[in-house]
């Protein structure tokens, strides 16, 4: 039986908190948020008991794994204590918005010799997974392209928009981690970027994006091209696809059913495609999480590591560089 502190206790991690309970080898026994009303109530819907201090919940000897699910800011803090007291640690993406403070991380982890996955949680869905065994397998050829269609529901709210920091790091991200998944040993070395304002006036107060387009391409000359929208109106658009040298596969939208209507007024109609990403994703967490437990148990490397999550903030921030400077950016992986 695996325990686990959890630290963060809104929208993701009451959702984590459902997801380490329902485990059967898992217990959840800590939970830490600063919002003292969030953790006592999820606590008492999961029978776990509220720490003071997040260091009680990092370095208790009560717990074997840590699950990061808190405000970015605090998770290379936490990672670092966590890993030192000789905890497995789960992060949620992304390690931090600030290089320099991922790259201190990194350097305080060296030597802990325990697990640290980092949480993109598209890798496990089993559309997208199988698109990246078919590249393995050579089902369609030689990789030429990747497409990869993201558009959210609708924009967030100001307060989050303040914290999220920026559009390529906070959504365009995992589509980044998802490319370099996809491409497996083949890392994505140049980028250009191109963003615009034109859905959201809380966007513009930011100075952020709401729109936005990419070209990255690979060691191997593979073409990725990723489009991104805040706003769809019909539903939380997760497309993606592989083009090779023997034909094509498409991980598409999933609805709730397979139903199809046809009728004088419709060729095709079929229910709306999923809201947002926690039903959209919904298994891919559970799998994500079972990988996880699965790792720590064989005392294992993760499947997604710090080194991932590392180098998707490193092509986040390379495409910055590019909507700045208006130009293709190498990337550097150092």
């Amino acid at each position: 039986m695996l325990n686990f502190s959890l630290m963060g206790a809104g929208r993701i991690g009451k959702m984590h908190a459902d997801i380490i309970s329902s485990h059967p080898d898992c217990n959840l026994k800590y939970i830490y948020d600063v919002n003292k009303e969030f953790a006592n109530e999820l606590a008492t819907k999961h029978g776990a008991v509220v720490t003071e201090t997040s260091e009680e919940a990092l370095e208790h000897s009560d717990i074997e794994s840590v699950l990061i699910a808190s405000a970015t800011p605090t998770h290379t803090e936490f990672i670092s204590k966590a890993s030192k007291a000789g905890k497995a640690v789960f992060c949620e993406k992304p390690i931090d918005l600030d290089i320099n403070k991922v790259n201190e991380c990194r350097e305080n982890i060296k030597g802990t010799n325990v697990p640290i996955q980092i949480g993109f949680n598209r890798r496990f869905d089993n559309s997208h997974n199988k698109l990246q065994q078919a590249r393995k397998n050579k089902e369609i050829g030689d990789l030429e392209m990747i497409v990869i269609t993201s558009r959210d529901p609708e924009p967030p709210g100001l307060d989050y928009l303040k914290a999220a920091g920026g559009f390529f790091r906070d959504t365009t991200i995992h589509d980044f981690d998802l490319s370099s998944f996809i491409l497996g040993d083949d890392p994505i070395v140049q980028v250009s970027a191109f963003g615009s304002q034109l859905i959201s006036e809380e966007v513009k107060q930011v100075n952020d994006h709401d729109t936005a387009m990419f070209i990255l391409k690979s060691k191997n000359d593979v073409l990725i091209h990723i489009n991104n929208s805040r706003r769809a109106v019909y539903g939380y658009d997760q497309r993606v696809e592989i083009f090779g040298s023997n034909g094509m596969m498409i991980s598409n939208n999933q609805t709730p059913t397979s139903v199809e209507k046809f009728t004088s007024e419709f060729t095709k109609s079929n229910d709306p495609i999923h809201y947002f990403f926690i039903e959209r994703y919904a298994q891919a967490y559970r799998d994500q999480f079972n990988d996880f437990v699965a790792t720590v148990n064989a005392k294992k490397e993760p499947s997604v590591t710090f080194e991932d999550g590392r180098n998707a903030l490193i092509v986040a921030n390379a495409a910055y560089k590019s909507y700045e400077t208006g130009k293709v950016i190498d990337i550097s992986y150092e």
